[in-house]
Parts: structure tokens; sequence; C-alpha cells
């Protein structure tokens, strides 16, 4: 079984919600949970926030922090999903903010990088991946992938905790 499968059968299962807050994956992480069979259940609403002022306007994320940090930062994908759970009422959520190429990378955050901000329940952390040596389009499709995956395992062990 897929992940996304399987991520969607745990969250039903369970009468959990979820949403994604996504800029250079453009939507494939809610996509990819679309795609399963009864997802309905499980997501209401995501949010595409390409620019910066769509994550201020849209979820509400703190202009502040885009300032200090840059969109590209732990700061940044950790307050997408935050905000993007609050506004959606979800107790879990993705955000994803990076360089998907093949232009704009530099030396903190090279072509490639991607910060990912899950937040599971009131408990929101970051996950900085580099997939290097990618098309654009395979950064965001393998983004989108391990966003999914991890969110899985992270939910799953949750789960097993309570």
């Amino acid at each position: 079984m897929k992940s996304n499968q399987k991520l969607v059968l745990l969250l039903s299962e369970n009468k959990y919600h979820i949403t994604t807050c996504e800029s250079c994956t453009g939507g494939l992480i809610a996509s990819s949970i679309i795609d399963i069979s009864g997802s309905s259940a499980v997501i209401d609403e995501a949010y595409v926030t390409y620019a910066a002022s769509s994550k201020v306007g849209l979820v509400g994320v703190d202009a502040k922090l885009i300032e200090k940090y840059g969109v590209v930062s732990s700061e940044v994908a950790c307050d997408m999903a935050l905000k993007a759970g609050e506004k959606a009422k979800a107790e879990f959520a993705i955000s994803a903010t990076g360089v998907a190429g093949p232009t704009g990378g530099d030396d903190v955050n090279p072509v490639g990088t991607i910060w990912f901000g899950f937040k599971i329940f009131d408990n929101v952390f970051s996950v900085k991946k580099v997939f290097s040596g990618k098309t654009r389009n395979e950064v965001r499709r393998l983004g989108a992938n391990f966003a999914i995956s991890h969110m899985y395992k992270l939910i799953n062990s949750e789960l097993k905790m309570m």
C-alpha cells in the first residue's frame, strides 16, 4: 500500500483531519491525498501559497518571520503548518517551502532544498531535505512523496503512544 493510501486510511479510522500549505510543491501534497478514494473524510481544504503575500494573506503567516528568515526557512515552514492547521481546524498539517529550481538557490538553500513543516496536534516542527541533481518537477514530486510518507510515520508513531 502506498504512503498516501496508508495516511488516508489512518486518518479516516481515527476520525482526524489534515491540511496542507504548499509553496514549491504547488498542491502536489494535497493532490496526493485527494487521489485516494475516501479522502473527503480527512481533508476539507488545502492552500497553495506560492507568493510570500499569499502565505501572509491566505493563511496568516507572520510577515516578520518572512522578513527575518526568508520564505525558505524552518521558521516559515513551521508557521505555515501551524496557521494552515488552525485555519482548517485540522489536527495535522503539512507545509512545504523551498527552491525547486533550476534557478534561485544560494549557499544556505541550494536548488532542491525544501523545508517541510509538520503540525501534529499542538506540536509543530520542521525538516529540511535537499533533493540535489534533480529537475524542477522531480524535486517537487520527491518533496510531495517525502512529506506524505514522513507525516504517515509521525502520526502512526504519535497514535501508538496515546
